[in-house]
């Protein structure tokens, strides 16, 4: 039995309650596909056949589909902007469709009772097609005769077809709009269809402004691993300088969404480039629909009681997390590792800001090699150190670093993080935090809740600055930072630094965060007791967001032999490491997938072999010092 669409089209509304384009669609179950007239039904032009010289080499192409629907063996999603009367879009119907679906059974079972090699069956959801042509809107004779053809022809393929009867900004706007309500649909835990399309094909207007806007609103429709194919690149009728061109809006797209595809048709450095007559990309990213919809009354129906208001958004509205980092080279192996720990457990877009104390042109090109598998929602801005007016130079020492960074960073809100901390945890939840109008968040130190005797006396609690949340245009008020600077110059000898420095200037003004998101001292002194220490929420450092690996890189030999504090508190990439410390090994597994690896086994090794000798040797020359004194030599 074969269902017939109706000549006029009627609305589709696939996801309940929302109501959508005016469009033709239709669902055939069931067709005789055998029959020689089939293809001889087909309604064509004879003299408008622009697509069948392509048809071996479209054929070439399905392998390149890597989409995770598809290779699942579900059918195509196919989009096509400017369909014609329908030859690629019968082609893509009779070919692509459910290439993925066909499987021989002696595949699925390993033999069959007939013995047939050709013994086909079927699995998965059906392919679609949606072709996208405005036919002249219907008002001239020819336009309702293109439509005509079409519905026709895709009518004998016998799969499942979408028209919808529009210019192509209209008719995309609808199917993106379609995408974000069904995935707030399936955010309330509706079953709707996966979003998205396998195989795009952009044929429609040759102007470049045109062919740029279908680019980019179909490429937000584009799965990951999914194509896009760009026609008409070498077109001859216009001029390619001309805005009438389609090749000025095509380069245009390959320029903004460089880094995001590989170039199918013609990879660069090999011939042929740029001479192409169809662009071929494949999606390397992920689908990015960018926007909500407002929550209509019909969305907000009994059908669907309502739509997450925070989840998604941060997405959606491009609320990016801002983190502050320094590092000269000595810090850059382990900045990698909190950086590549970060991007594993934050989505969304992050723009880190690192200020740069000594690093080499080997360590920046590393760190970003590290973040550039997210290159499309992660920026890496290197921020010069000014050594004319640095805290880092004047004071001698990258421990001052954050305060430059405070300074220099083009910033309002920043989330600093020091390069010996491991991200563990989506980081949205702390910088969303509600600083209730202070300049600065951060965790209480665990090894000093009060204090120590280096600092004023208040009787007030005593914060770590491996992990702070900054209000920088609170801190920035009044000369706030000059204040700061001249602070940190009064205490330069101060026993913790800047860490000091920090406590001090904002006393009694500063807002408490969760240990869990800068667990310090685990295991060795965290469970200890003491002074302050009924401050400690030890729960939090159970599982936490954010580990703060404390102590020496390399500590003196005197630390390694206390007999008070064991295991002793080391950094893990240290001569000694840091034995008993319960996320060492998720530190090393982070560090064996940076650029760093080769670093740490070869040049790495001989600095620990190094620091291990000489820690050794000063602490026989303690000795000795300390039995000169005694006997008074």
């Amino acid at each position: 039995m074969l269902y017939t669409a109706q000549s006029a089209p009627y609305i589709q509304a696939p996801i309940t309650g929302i109501p959508f384009a005016t469009t033709t669609h239709l669902q055939l179950t069931t067709m005789d596909t055998s029959s020689s007239n089939a293809a001889e039904g087909y309604r064509f032009t004879e003299s408008q056949d622009w697509f069948s010289h392509n048809v071996g080499h479209w054929r070439s192409l399905f392998s390149n589909v890597t989409t995770s629907s598809f290779t699942a063996g579900n059918g195509a999603r196919v989009l096509e902007i400017g369909s014609w009367e329908g030859r690629s879009a019968v082609f893509l119907c009779t070919e692509l469709l459910n290439l993925s679906r066909c499987r021989n059974v002696a595949e699925v079972d390993g033999a069959n009772s007939t013995g047939s090699p050709n013994n086909l069956i079927e699995r998965g959801n059906k392919g679609e097609i949606v072709c996208v042509d405005h036919f002249d809107l219907f008002g001239t004779k020819e336009g309702r005769e293109r439509y005509e053809r079409l519905r026709h022809n895709l009518e004998l393929t016998g799969e499942t077809f979408r028209i919808i009867p529009e210019f192509s900004f209209t008719a995309l706007t609808k199917l993106l709009d379609e995408a974000v309500a069904a995935d707030g649909l399936a955010a309330v835990g509706s079953k709707v269809m996966e979003q998205g399309f396998d195989w795009v094909y952009v044929d429609g207007s040759h102007r470049s402004d045109d062919t740029f806007l279908d680019g980019e609103m179909a490429w937000r429709l584009t799965r990951k691993g999914g194509l896009v194919i760009f026609d008409d690149y070498l077109w001859e009728v216009e001029p390619q300088t001309s805005i009438l061109h389609p090749k000025r809006g095509i380069d245009a797209f390959l320029a903004l969404h460089f880094g995001e595809y590989e170039r199918l048709s013609a990879k660069k450095g090999v011939e042929g480039e740029g001479r192409e007559y169809q662009v071929v990309l494949r999606k390397t990213v992920d689908m990015r629909l960018g926007y909500l919809l407002p929550v209509s009354a019909t969305v907000a129906s009994a059908s669907v009681p309502s739509l997450p208001r925070r989840e998604g958004l941060p997405g959606a509205f491009e609320y990016g997390v801002n983190v502050g980092v320094t590092a000269d080279s000595a810090f850059a192996m382990p900045l990698a590792v909190l950086l590549m720990s970060l991007l594993d457990h934050t989505p969304g877009r992050i723009s880190i800001y690192l200020l740069d104390c000594g690093l080499t042109a080997l360590d920046r090109e590393r760190l970003h090699l590290t973040v550039s598998h997210r290159a499309d929602t992660v920026t890496l801005n290197i921020i010069p150190l000014d050594a004319a007016g640095s805290l880092t130079t004047e004071l001698g020492g990258p421990v001052w670093a954050k305060i430059d960074l405070a300074c220099l960073a083009p910033l309002e809100r920043m989330l600093y993080l020091d390069a010996d901390t491991l991200v563990r945890r989506d980081v949205r939840p702390l910088w969303n935090t509600d600083l209730e109008g202070c300049a600065v968040g951060a965790a209480l130190d665990v090894g000093h809740p009060l204090g120590h005797s280096g600092i004023p006396a208040n009787g007030g609690k005593y914060f770590n600055a491996g992990v702070l949340l900054m209000d920088l245009a609170k801190m920035r008020l009044g000369g706030g930072m000059d204040s700061l600077k001249n602070r940190c110059r009064e205490m330069k000898g101060s026993g913790y630094a800047d860490q000091d420095a920090l406590n001090v200037h904002f006393a009694g003004e500063w807002k408490e965060i969760n240990l869990k998101w800068n667990a310090q001292g685990l295991g060795t002194y965290a469970q200890s007791d003491g002074a302050g220490r009924h401050w400690v929420d030890k729960g939090a450092l159970v599982d936490p967001g954010i580990v703060h690996f404390t102590g020496p890189v390399h500590p003196a030999l005197n630390i390694v032999l206390n007999p008070w504090v064991q295991p002793y508190t080391a950094k893990p990439w240290g001569y000694a490491g840091a034995p008993g410390h319960p996320f060492a090994e998720e530190w090393f597994g982070l560090l064996r997938r940076t650029a760093y690896l080769g670093y740490f086994e070869g040049e790495w090794r001989e600095v620990c072999d190094g620091a291990r000798e000489r820690m050794v040797v000063e602490a026989g020359e303690k000795f000795d010092a300390a039995i000169a004194r005694a006997l008074g030599e």
